[in-house]
């Protein structure tokens, strides 16, 4: 197997997915102490990228399943996700600011759906920088592509993990998280929609 690919597929894969670490921490932190949420937020990570993985691979063979006008949309995700984190952040503190209280109405966590969800919209500009590489690569390329960028998904949720479990990041995320998850929620909703100019913005 050619090294140099697996390095540009590991750089590449790096540079457009450096922001999901944030999000994975805000999700650990989110999920923290509830049992099996560990194992949600990644399936739900693998889920998003594995649907992102094949929409840039059909695309990459000349079939667009996902027309390039709807890309921007896909911010409505995220926004959705982040309107609803605000309002039950709202609600458990209007109703007490107990840490039980808030942990019983926060459930169990982000479900795998919810995570999906957000890599999925979050990564849906990638989709246009995949194409033309997967489709250069060939078959073969590809495949190491998709390979080194599934490896490389368990390694950001083990960073995003690790950040979310540091002590003084831990404090911090308990004591703030519940705010920061539906600002920077709604904030990538917004900024996928202006940039891809949705509803003409």
């Amino acid at each position: 197997m050619d090294l140099g690919i697996i390095g540009q597929a590991a750089g590449l894969f790096a540079v457009t997915n450096v922001d999901d670490i944030l999000i994975l921490a805000l999700f650990f932190a989110q999920g923290a102490g509830h049992h099996g949420s560990t194992r949600r937020i990644v399936l739900g990570q693998y889920l998003g990228f594995a649907a992102i993985l094949a929409v840039a691979v059909a695309a990459a063979f000349g079939a667009t399943f996902l027309p390039e006008s709807a890309i921007p949309y896909l911010g409505l995700l995220p926004l959705a996700l982040g309107l609803k984190a605000a309002w039950q952040a709202w609600r458990n503190h209007r109703d007490g600011d107990g840490d039980e209280e808030e942990a019983q109405a926060e459930g169990s966590g982000p479900s795998p759906l919810e995570v999906a969800a957000v890599t999925f919209a979050n990564g849906g500009d990638n989709i246009g920088v995949y194409v033309p590489v997967f489709a250069t690569a060939g078959v073969g390329g590809m495949s190491v592509y998709a390979v080194v960028f599934l490896v490389l998904v368990a390694v950001w949720c083990f960073a995003g993990r690790f950040f979310a479990t540091r002590p003084v990041i831990a404090k911090a995320l308990s004591r703030w998280g519940h705010i920061l998850l539906p600002l920077v929620l709604i904030g990538i909703g917004l900024l996928i929609l202006v940039e891809g100019g949705a509803f003409g913005l």
